[in-house]
């Protein structure tokens, strides 16, 4: 078996498993190195992560296709860990989009991704059914007969569209329509997110860290939910970490900040020791 459909079946188990697991979102092949030390045993891109480090905001309008998919690459080849891709709205409105960028993630190494249904277009940010399903429908297609275990995303709760009976609805049309994965993120609280656990056959990943409320593993276990992730809130806690920091200097003129800091031995040692021949 080829190592990626290794990593491909290794992720797969993981949602089948008694209980749920954390998939750490890193934001590039450093923080990747660091997450796979901790003991994670799957990782997914940030867009949201990715876009803070490049001084973006994330959007539709500023991250293109090839710079999510070179981040994504850069941290598939900085562990041995199965990794999952944030491939936003697919790249374009059209099913031949989202189908496109399946099959360029899965040949960059990774092993899953995420299609979501927000346009990005604050007048009508949530695609109509149909055409949703038809995405989905045509990512499902493209990752047949591939090691790629698909996500698919209903963003009513991170669009001001709190109707928990539509975001169901279109979570069981992703189902039938292929899709491995169901996400819906932002849902209000725990019950809610009982709810769609009932209501679905797929597993579901539910986000942590955007906010309150907040669950530990354990109840969201209890409820059905399969796979929990972070999505952006690793890379704002890190940027939360150095403002601290900043504002110490600045304003106290001390340096403690340095006592919660990883060792630099220890840090260097995650990183990869490789030495290139012509620096030049």
């Amino acid at each position: 078996m080829a190592p990626q459909e290794i990593k491909f079946e290794r992720f797969k188990a993981l949602h089948f498993q008694e209980g749920a697991f954390v998939i750490a979102n890193p934001w590039d092949a450093g923080s990747a190195r660091i997450l796979a030390a901790a003991g994670f045993e799957a990782l997914a891109t940030t867009s949201a992560g990715y876009a803070f480090s490049a001084g973006k905001r994330d959007s539709f309008a500023t991250l293109s296709q090839s710079e999510i998919l070179t981040n994504a690459q850069a941290i598939v080849g900085a562990t041995d860990l199965p990794v999952s891709a944030d491939l936003e709205d697919g790249f374009g409105d059209l099913p031949e989009a989202c189908a496109d960028t399946v099959i360029k993630a899965c040949s960059i190494g990774l092993v899953g991704g995420s299609i979501e249904d927000a346009t990005g277009d604050q007048n009508q940010p949530i695609f109509d059914l149909v055409q949703s399903v038809e995405r989905i429908r045509a990512a499902a297609e493209a990752a047949k007969n591939r090691s790629f275990f698909l996500t698919a995303r209903a963003e009513n709760y991170l669009w001001g569209r709190a109707d928990l009976k539509d975001t169901i609805r279109r979570l069981q049309a992703f189902s039938e329509a292929g899709a491995d994965v169901l996400y819906a993120p932002g849902l209000p609280d725990i019950t809610a997110i009982k709810t769609v656990c009932e209501e679905v056959d797929k597993p579901v990943n539910v986000v942590m860290g955007l906010g309150s409320p907040s669950y530990c593993v354990q109840e969201l276990a209890e409820v059905g939910v399969r796979r929990i992730s972070v999505g952006g809130s690793f890379a704002r806690a890190a940027s939360g970490a150095l403002r601290r920091a900043a504002q110490e200097v600045m304003n106290c003129g001390t340096f403690n900040y340095a006592l919660d800091a990883i060792p630099d031995a220890e840090l260097a040692g995650l990183m990869n020791q490789d030495k290139i021949e012509n620096r030049r």
